[in-house]
């Protein structure tokens, strides 16, 4: 017959085994309930900035950056493209986009940080559709960006006509330039 210093020696035997083995048991379904919490590698790449290389990027010229799953302009103005910017600010809905969700450096008149260089989200702010870029001047389009979808009209500097459909400017992405032919799109910097 065991007596009851063994019955409590087992007792608390199994109480401890119970509490590990309970213990243990949270830990392994806890790790994978918290892990799923943390954006995955794909997620955490689709944020983060782009660097692009616009070094051999010549005036007129257009180039597409990817950032965030949208399509990202950079375009390198020619002499013409500057000419007509304060030429159509009367025919402009927002010309110093005060009414767009802009990062200060694009509240100028080239709405950039360098005058030559345009970089902004190539997707209509109407109904989300790409415009197509139009760099030629003509009698009736001063060139910049036309959407087909609807017809929007958008100037060299992304800024959109009166009596269009879209009802902002296109918008300017954070970016900064890490060197003269280098810029890095999706973060602020201090250059």
């Amino acid at each position: 017959m065991p007596s009851d210093d063994t019955d409590n020696d087992r007792r608390r035997f199994l109480t401890a085994a119970t509490v590990v083995v309970g213990a243990v048991g949270t830990v392994a379904v806890a790790v994978p309930f918290l892990s799923s919490w943390s954006p995955s590698a794909r997620a955490k790449t689709a944020g983060a900035p782009v660097v692009a290389d616009i070094s051999k990027l010549e005036p007129g010229q257009l180039v597409i950056v990817k950032w965030r799953g949208k399509p990202v302009w950079v375009v390198r103005r020619d002499e013409a493209a500057l000419e007509t910017l304060p030429e159509v600010t009367d025919q402009l809905r927002d010309p110093d986009s005060e009414s767009s969700n802009q990062p200060v450096y694009a509240t100028n008149e080239y709405r950039s940080r360098k005058p030559e260089y345009l970089i902004m989200e190539g997707i209509c702010t109407h109904l989300g559709c790409s415009p197509t870029y139009q760099p030629e001047i003509t009698a009736d389009f001063q060139g910049g960006f036309f959407c087909p979808c609807h017809g929007s009209k958008f100037d060299f500097a992304g800024r959109v006509y009166k009596g269009v459909p879209a009802p902002l400017n296109l918008p300017v992405p954070p970016h900064y330039y890490m060197s003269d032919g280098v810029i890095l799109i999706g973060e602020d910097g201090v250059a």
